[in-house]
This record gives structure tokens, C-alpha cells and sequence, in this order.
């Protein structure tokens, strides 16, 4: 199948299997190995990118189904060697350990965040957080910058 996306602002053509999914795609076709796969179910989050503005499993989509679509991954946060007002807030607040988990949950926050739909209070973080599994940190630095972004 033709493939035709943008991602992270550039135009990508390419030849697909029609059952690629887009996790793959992004991380073996296009080398952009920020997206991290972990429990390849959709149940980790750790795969999470932003298709139209809204946060996906790239993990459980194909390849095909985001075709003529706008994709943005972790590497589209930051501007040269400027981190971007999400990241900074995470660098700020102590919000990784090892880092696997990281981009997805960035990805998480940035789409909210652009869509004016941060949640404001510790308790709505923590359940909007709930779909990204982290297993080094215990949350409460990523729940503060992201309070520290919503405010």
C-alpha cells in the first residue's frame, strides 16, 4: 500500500505492507526510535504518538489507517537543542528515571496540553496519566509538571 503521512512536519511516502503497524513503521522505517514498544497490547502507553492532534497507541494501528495524516513523535517536541515548555517542565521536576516510558507520556501530556484539556487538579492527573506505565518513578514528579503545565 502507498503511504502518504506527515511526520513531525515532514511529507513521508512510502510502500507499506498493509498490516505494518504504525509503531513499526515509525521506529524501522523511518529510524525515529524515540517511540518506544513495550507491552505491544496498547496497555503500557510507551508507544504513544499524536495522529491529528490526538494521542494513539501506534502499537494497535496500522501503518494504512494514517494514511493522509498528520503524525507528531517525541522527536518533534523539541527545536534543535531547545526542549520544549513540556519537556523542560518534566526536566524540572525530576519526571524520568530510565526514560523508556518518557516519550509516550510526553506525547500524552503535548496533545492535551495543545487541545487546552490538562487536568488541574492531583487526582484528575493521576487518572489521566493512567494509560502510561511507569515503573521507576511513582508518578508524583510527572503529576507535578504536568500541574506546573496546567496552571
Amino acid at each position: 500500500m502507498k503511504l502518504r503521512i506527515s511526520i513531525n512536519g515532514n511529507t513521508v511516502e512510502r510502500d507499506v505492507p498493509e498490516r505494518m503497524l504504525l509503531s513499526d513503521f515509525i521506529r524501522h522505517e523511518l529510524r525515529l526510535t524515540g517511540t518506544r514498544v513495550g507491552c505491544e497490547m496498547g496497555a503500557c502507553g510507551a508507544c504513544t504518538v499524536n495522529v491529528d492532534g490526538d494521542s494513539v497507541r501506534s502499537c494497535l494501528i496500522f501503518a494504512a489507517q494514517v494514511d493522509g495524516s498528520e503524525v507528531r513523535t517525541v522527536e518533534s517536541l523539541a527545536e534543535g537543542d531547545a526542549l520544549s515548555e513540556v519537556q523542560e517542565a518534566f526536566r524540572r521536576h525530576n519526571a524520568l528515571q530510565c526514560g523508556f516510558c518518557t516519550s509516550g507520556i510526553l506525547m500524552t501530556v503535548a496533545a492535551a496540553r495543545e487541545r487546552g484539556e490538562l487536568p488541574r487538579t492531583e487526582a484528575a492527573v493521576r487518572a489521566f496519566l493512567s494509560g502510561n506505565i511507569c515503573r521507576c518513578t511513582g508518578y508524583q514528579g510527572i503529576v507535578d509538571a504536568v500541574l506546573e503545565l496546567a496552571s
